[in-house]
């Protein structure tokens, strides 16, 4: 429990500094809208977790949940139907909605099962579920420390995991704009601990830009070939 509720303050602080000097950002604006507006077209009733000011489902006819308070401001403010709560204990009904996203989520937190439990638990029988996650706990860098990792997934536990919760694979992609120069990482860390509102201002700058250059999502049937691979996007479905 100590564990769990120091990881949650960690990231409610982190994140909390990060977005008060943020922009909301639309969700056109990443490489996911192209499979987001397929999964949500005929989606009536939908959920998105945890976005802070990064939504990838669209703000209108989506609800919102997030931590964050000065996140969740802003997505009010930008028309988003948005409540403060916790992945944990989603504040919904069984099977409520068609499609549910949590990107970025479930490796931000101990108890990463139950996170999936609850989106399941909320989700309605064949509902899309997105998720992301960041994979190889020997691949971990400075970038995990800045953002507030919890951990790294083997793929294999990974997938099982998914499909204890009732959820069924069934496309993945390689995901994520985690910076690929070291140096990138260590002057990060480096305001990070010496000039921590440059450093929020960095991330921040930063971020809306590798969106720009993000590659077209290459989805494939299953999991992708995760060799190297930093980050996976997946695509499952609600048994």
């Amino acid at each position: 429990m100590h564990a769990e509720h120091d990881l949650l303050q960690r990231n409610r602080s982190f994140y909390d500094g990060l977005w008060s000097g943020a922009r909301l950002s639309e969700p056109q604006r990443f490489n996911t809208w192209p499979l987001v507006s397929r999964l949500t077209a005929g989606a009536m009733q939908r959920l998105e977790v945890a976005p802070g000011l990064r939504p990838r489902f669209p703000l209108q006819g989506t609800q919102f949940v997030e931590i964050s308070a000065p996140a969740l401001r802003r997505l009010q403010a930008g028309g988003a139907n948005a409540v403060q709560g916790q992945v944990t204990a989603l504040p919904f009904s069984d099977a409520a909605f068609d499609a549910v996203c949590a990107m970025d989520i479930i490796e931000h937190v101990v108890d990463d099962d139950g996170v999936l439990a609850e989106l399941a638990r909320v989700a309605k029988p064949g509902a899309a579920v997105l998720l992301s996650a960041p994979l190889h706990p020997a691949s971990w860098t400075a970038f995990d420390d800045f953002v507030g990792h919890y951990r790294r997934y083997e793929p294999e536990p990974l997938l099982a995991k998914i499909r204890a919760h009732g959820l069924t694979l069934e496309q993945s992609a390689i995901y994520g704009m985690q910076p690929k120069a070291s140096w990138m990482l260590d002057l990060g860390m480096w305001f990070l601990t010496h000039r921590r509102q440059q450093a929020m201002w960095w991330y921040n700058w930063t971020l809306p830009l590798f969106a720009r250059f993000q590659k077209p999502l290459a989805l494939v049937p299953g999991m992708v070939g995760t060799a190297q691979v930093d980050e996976v996007l997946l695509v499952c479905r609600r048994d």
